[in-house]
C-alpha cells in the first residue's frame, strides 16, 4: 500500500496528553505528534536518529545538555542514542518527526 490517510495511521498515547499519529515504511517512520498544553515527554534515548519540525505552538526540547524553544516552523535533530526530553507550553502544540530506521516499539 502507497498511501496511508489520517484514517489508517496507527495512534498511540505514550504519556498523558501526548498522541501520536504513526505511518511507516521499510527504512523510515513518520509521527504526527500533539502535544496538549503542559504535557510532556520524559528523557529518554533509542538508537534510531530522529529529526523534526514544530508546526503549531512551541515546546521546550533537550536535547544532551541543550535546551532550547522551539516554536513554529524551528526544526531540530537527536541523534541515535542521546538523551532527550520535550514539553510543552501554554497552548496544544503539533510537531512531525521522523526515524530512521522506524521505532519498533511504536510499530
Amino acid at each position: 500500500m502507497f498511501f496511508t490517510f489520517p484514517e489508517d495511521f496507527k495512534v498511540r498515547e505514550p504519556f498523558p496528553g501526548i498522541i501520536l499519529r504513526l505511518v511507516w515504511g521499510e527504512r523510515v517512520m513518520i509521527s504526527h505528534v500533539t502535544f496538549q498544553p503542559h504535557s510532556s515527554i520524559p528523557t529518554h534515548s533509542h538508537p534510531q536518529e530522529q529529526t523534526g519540525i514544530v508546526i503549531e505552538g512551541e515546546m521546550e526540547l533537550t536535547i544532551g545538555d541543550e535546551s532550547r524553544i522551539c516554536r513554529k516552523g524551528d526544526a531540530f535533530t537527536v541523534p541515535g542514542n542521546i538523551e532527550h526530553s520535550a514539553g510543552s507550553r501554554d497552548s496544544v502544540t503539533t510537531v512531525i518527526d521522523t526515524f530512521s530506521p522506524p521505532r519498533e516499539d511504536y510499530m
